[in-house]
């Protein structure tokens, strides 16, 4: 029952909250203690192109990250390019076999108390705590045995959206393995602050973090499949530009973190008032606390 009423009172929030800024983290779980794939965007209302914030220092850190966002306190709808927990529903636990939560909040808090790497690094998690569920190698057998998906994960598949990384995949380009767990040590370090949707309900006022696929954006400013990234000033603006914003201010590098960044921000600004974003008809209690969703994903 607690469940249902919190949902209801997420949809009942998400046809009344409103926000004044707007922004996107590209993330990464590196080793380390900065990372030059991290970018953190910007854009108040209006038609004006998301910026960059700089970092304190010559890259950002998760630390680093996680500190800006405590000071703020503003309208601001920020999104987190990694998965906020593991599948739990297709076998009805994180990792089956062991002893460890079975909510996402309390999973946060799990992950946090195992992992002393620096910078909430989590490939201790993955590497040395859990190992035997994680794919690192050939040596590990086939793959496919560690593509477990979340529901959210399985309905953007079943639609034609592509086929998400699974969290227990650790290998190639393509894996969001270590950034998706040093991001759980993030969120149960700001989650005490700001809520995370779904696992919270819609706040009225302040912060409010959820969850964002790049690529979801991506299409939506035109760019095809297999051709998401942008690389020059040119095709930012005309991203950019299908989003209903002006033209970017000049970057002294385009990288793939810090267009994602950009236009994913863009993004946000134009479908912050989506219910139907905020309400994904699959989404029920059991799902948002334990697995949580996709902003987008509908």
């Amino acid at each position: 029952m607690a469940g249902e009423t919190e949902l209801l009172r997420s949809k009942s929030a998400a046809f009344n909250r409103t926000y004044t800024r707007f922004a996107c983290v590209d993330w990464s779980g590196a080793k380390g203690d900065s990372h030059s794939g991290i970018a953190l965007a910007i854009c108040g209302k209006g038609t004006e192109a998301p910026v960059l914030i700089d970092p304190p220092g010559k890259y950002w850190s998760r630390n680093g990250v996680a500190q800006w966002l405590l000071a703020q306190d503003d309208d601001l709808l920020i999104g987190f390019d990694f998965s906020f927990a593991p599948p739990l529903v297709e076998r009805g636990s994180y990792l089956p076999g062991e002893n460890v939560p079975e909510t996402a909040r309390e999973f946060w808090k799990y992950v946090d108390s195992l992992c002393s790497d620096p910078d909430l690094g989590a490939a201790s998690f993955l590497e040395i705590h859990h190992r035997k569920h994680f794919y690192l190698g050939a040596a590990d057998g086939a793959k496919a045995q560690y593509m477990h998906l979340r529901r959210c994960e399985a309905h953007y598949n079943a639609q034609g959206g592509g086929k998400p990384s699974t969290v227990y995949d650790a290998v190639g380009a393509a894996q969001v393995a270590k950034a998706s767990f040093a991001g759980m040590r993030f969120l149960h370090m700001v989650g005490s602050r700001h809520p995370v949707w779904p696992f919270d309900p819609l706040s009225e006022k302040g912060p409010q973090i959820v969850e964002i696929y790049t690529q979801i954006a991506a299409r939506a400013s035109g760019l095809r499949k297999g051709l998401s990234k942008i690389r020059d000033a040119n095709g930012l603006d005309s991203a950019l530009a299908t989003l209903g914003c002006k033209p970017h201010r000049p970057l002294s590098r385009y990288t793939d973190h810090a267009t994602d960044a950009i236009l994913t921000a863009a993004w946000l600004r134009q479908n912050a008032g989506n219910t139907s974003f905020w309400t994904p008809e699959p989404l029920n209690p059991h799902i948002a606390r334990t697995e949580g969703w996709t902003f987008g994903v509908i």
